[in-house]
Formats: structure tokens, C-alpha cells, sequence
């Protein structure tokens, strides 16, 4: 590790490829930006299609011959353990990686990124050795039987906002089941998917079963996709691509699970705690520099309370602590990219031009980097795309509501269902909301509250399948059923 400008940053070398557990180079290659001074850090290979190909054959082989999928889930299980623990162990390198590659800050990414992937792998270690099937009676004079058996190859398609937590939570079930993985990260954010796949082999998974392809999505991802040796996807994105990758998978029928944009509403009721309430509020569109699918960038808030919710959010807002990820009082970094600050910058315009009133925040910081203000608008009508689509920032609306069933109503009036949250003292009121709120993940009176253990995806255009949880596992197994004669 090396110091600059007191601030500690890794070591980053130029990454290569990662196919049947050797690294290749290739002599095409792509930036790596920091975004946070906008500096080229490093450089990466730009797989090819033939890349692909390679990788999914060593996938492949790994699968049909290799010890992997057939061994007892118990020494899968002691595998996957070694990974949490390599995790733990090398965790000062994989934040200082991903701090410089998305430009999250440090504070964040040692207690929330590389913790949760360790408690990720130490999940996925508990379930792999309790997967089984079960004996059924028949009429017929027979012993039946069903047994869960891993799909084959699994291409793992991620997008660059949580590059270690969107990657783990595939491939750690993906492994607990026996699969074998070709892994394309998003081409913003790859060095944490190849610090991955050291702490992976390291850990004892065989060469072949884990592959990384660097690359852009138009050609490693769209190889990826259409590639007919790989058994499954599974795809987070955004939902336009989503769809794409959705009708690639349909022309071989090929299984997807699709985890994609969200536009969550997040609901104060009149009897709410509103200490609570605004500090739930502010971490819900603030985490991440909003480019969190599951943010709560839509704020509904009781009559009675609106304004004064907002004169707390013209006060509190600009208090956050905006600056460089590798400071440890940073709250919010930069954005990821030039194109997503542009984008929040576009729907900021918009909202302008449609009179929105500006109640925090709306401008780019004045300093290097990718940097952009937590913005507050409001005063917007109900159909604003402003409203209506998914901004991916830092970029909080906020609306009234008359009674209940509005509230409900407007949470419900987008495209999108991936989470919501509300808050209420009222526990009858909580459970009957809940209930009614289309999307996949729920929160009262907090937000983002994410365990391994708590499944999460969408509906609607959020998307379909579930990532954590046991129900995860659905989605790298299937079922067989043996029926042995016994006439």
C-alpha cells in the first residue's frame, strides 16, 4: 500500500484475465478511472469474444470433469468458509480497491461492502451442506426420491455501484450448489472481481470453476449471453438492459433472474418518528451517492408534516459531509462516473425547467471529480419523469399526501418495484401498508436493512427471482426426481 496526499490507496497493477485459473493478458485494454479526481489509476484487458468462449469452455470442463460439482456439500461448505476468512484477512486491500475504483467511502466500504460479502460466503458455507431432497410416497411399488443437483455454468453479469456485494451475492450460492461461474463485471468497475478471484483460488475453489472477463458489455457481456454452453444468467442492471438480456436468454430458453432498477417510495405517516423519519430519509437517497438500486429517492410525506419536513431537509442536507472517499468523515463521495453525474445532472435541469423549488443542494461541486451536491427538489406534479424514472444519484423528490390510500397510490404510480420503506408508529398501519406496497423488499422505520439471510428482487420492471436468503438457492439448482421400480 502507498500513501498519497495522505490518503491511502492501493497498489494497482495492470489486470489481465482470469480463465481456468491463470491470469491472461491481452493487448487491448481499457482505463480504469478514479472517480474522485478523475485520474486514470490503472488499466485492465478487454476480453474478446473468443475470451469468452475460452472462459466458458474452461467453465465448462470445469463442471462436466472437474471435482466441484461433485463434491459433498460439506467440503464446499469448509471452501467457502476459507473465502469469508481470506475476506476478513485481506480486507484493508478490498476496500482501498474499491474506494478508488467506485469511489465510495472508506468508512463504508470496510463496514458495509467487504463485511457483508464475508457474511455472504458464511451464509452460503451453512446452506451448502444442507441441501437435500425428499422421499415421496406413491401408489405405484416404487422408491421416489427427489435430488437438488447445481445447473452447470453460470454466467454472472454485474453492474458497477456495488461491485463486491452484487458480484458475492451470485457467486457465493452459485459455488454453495456446485456451479461453475464465468464472472463479466461491469466495465467501469473491475478491479474488486479480480482481487476476487486470487481470494477465491487462494481459498481452494479449482481452477476453471471461477473466470473473470473483463470488458464492455457490447461484446464480453452480449458473448456472455448468447454463449450456448452457459446453463443460467444472472443479471443485474439496469432494466433496459435487463430486457435485452432477458429476450437474449428467451431465444434458448435459457433460465435468468434478473435484478433491475428501482425507483422506491418511502412514506411518512402523520403518527411517524420524526427524528427517526429524517435520518432514515437522508441515508435512504444519500447511501452510495444514490447509485443504489434500492434507494428511497421519493419521499411522500403527510400534509400536516410537509413543510415542515422540508425546512428540516434544507437544514440537515447540506450538512452532510461531501468529499474524498479516502477522508474517514465522508458520508457522501463521488458519483462513479462522468456519464451517471451527468445524468443526475440532466434530471436536475429538468426539474428546473418544470419549476420545481430547489430545497438542497442541485449543483456539481467545484473540485476535481465526480462530485455532486445531495439534492432536494420539490413542487414537482406526480407524472414528472423526474418522478416517474430512476435517477441513479444522490436526488431526493418529496410530495404530499392527503390520507393513506394516496399515499399508497403514488408509491405504487411508477414502473418500478424493488423496495419501499414508511414509518409509523402505528403497528396495525405498518403490516396493512406493507402488505399493499408493490415491491419486493419492504422497510418500517429504517432503510436499507439487508442481511444474506433476507431474500430481496423485484417486480414489475424491477425485475423477477430472488438474491439472499435460502430462496437464492432455487435459482442455481434443480430439481430431479428418481423413481426406482420395486414390482
Amino acid at each position: 500500500m502507498t500513501t498519497v496526499d495522505d490518503r491511502v490507496r492501493p497498489e494497482l497493477g495492470p489486470g489481465g484475465l482470469f480463465i481456468a485459473g491463470r491470469w491472461r493478458e491481452r493487448a487491448e485494454r481499457r482505463d480504469v478511472i478514479d472517480p474522485s479526481t478523475g485520474d486514470v489509476v490503472t488499466t485492465v484487458a478487454e476480453a474478446t469474444a473468443d475470451d469468452v468462449n475460452d472462459a466458458v469452455a474452461a467453465a465448462r470442463a470445469a463442471f462436466d470433469d472437474g471435482p466441484w460439482a461433485r463434491t459433498p456439500g460439506r467440503e464446499r461448505a469448509r471452501v467457502l468458509h476459507r473465502v469469508a476468512d481470506l475476506i476478513r484477512s485481506r480486507a484493508d486491500e478490498l476496500v482501498a480497491t474499491e474506494s478508488v475504483d467506485v469511489g465510495k467511502p472508506v468508512t463504508l466500504c470496510r463496514a458495509v461492502d467487504v463485511e457483508t460479502i464475508a457474511e455472504q460466503y458464511e451464509y452460503y458455507s451453512a446452506l451448502a451442506q444442507s441441501l437435500d431432497g425428499a422421499t415421496r410416497q406413491i401408489p405405484i411399488p416404487s422408491h421416489a426420491y427427489t435430488a437438488r443437483e447445481p445447473l452447470g455454468v453460470v454466467g454472472a453479469i454485474t453492474p458497477f455501484n456495488f461491485p463486491l456485494i452484487l458480484s458475492s451475492s451470485k457467486i457465493a450460492p452459485a459455488l454453495a450448489t456446485g456451479n461453475a461461474i464465468v464472472h463479466k463485471p461491469a466495465e467501469d468497475t473491475p478491479l474488486s472481481a479480480l482481487l476476487m478471484a486470487e481470494i477465491l483460488t487462494e481459498a481452494g475453489v479449482p481452477a476453471g470453476v471461477i473466470n473473470v472477463v473483463t470488458g464492455s458489455g457490447a461484446v464480453a457481456g452480449d458473448a456472455l449471453l448468447r454463449h450456448p454452453g452457459v446453463d443460467k444468467i444472472a443479471f443485474t442492471g439496469s432494466t433496459k438492459v435487463g430486457r435485452y438480456a432477458a429476450q437474449v436468454a428467451g431465444e434458448s430458453l435459457k433460465p435468468i433472474t434478473l435484478e433491475l432498477g428501482g425507483n422506491a417510495a418511502h412514506i411518512i405517516f402523520e403518527d411517524a418518528d420524526l427524528d427517526k423519519a429524517i435520518g432514515a430519509t437522508i441515508k435512504a437517497f444519500v447511501f452510495n451517492s444514490g447509485q443504489f438500486c434500492m434507494a428511497g429517492p421519493r419521499l411522500l410525506v403527510a400534509e400536516p408534516l410537509y413543510d415542515t419536513v422540508l425546512g428540516i431537509l434544507a437544514q440537515a442536507v447540506p450538512g452532510v459531509p461531501v468529499g474524498d472517499p479516502f477522508d474517514e468523515s465522508t458520508v457522501v463521495g463521488p458519483m462513479a462516473g462522468e456519464r451517471h453525474l451527468a445524468k443526475a445532472q440532466e434530471y436536475i435541469a429538468l426539474a428546473r425547467a418544470e419549476g420545481a423549488r430547489v430545497v438542497a443542494g442541485g449543483e456539481r461541486l467545484d473540485s476535481p471529480g465526480f462530485y455532486l451536491q445531495p439534492t432536494v427538489l420539490a413542487g414537482l406534479p406526480a407524472d414528472s419523469r423526474v418522478i416517474q424514472e430512476e435517477i441513479f444519484g444522490p436526488v431526493l423528490t418529496v410530495q404530499s399526501f392527503r390520507d393513506e390510500e394516496e399515499a399508497i397510490a403514488l408509491a405504487n404510480s411508477t414502473p418500478y418495484g424493488l423496495a419501499a420503506g414508511l414509518q409509523t408508529e402505528n403497528v396495525a398501519r405498518a403490516h396493512g401498508v406493507a402488505a399493499r406496497l408493490h415491491a419486493g423488499i419492504v422497510w418500517v422505520n429504517d432503510w436499507a436493512m439487508l442481511d444474506p439471510a433476507i431474500p430481496f428482487g423485484g417486480v414489475k420492471q424491477s425485475g423477477h427471482g430472488r438474491e439472499y436468503g435460502p430462496e437464492a438457492l432455487d435459482a442455481y439448482t434443480r430439481t430431479k426426481s428418481v423413481v426406482i421400480s420395486l414390482a
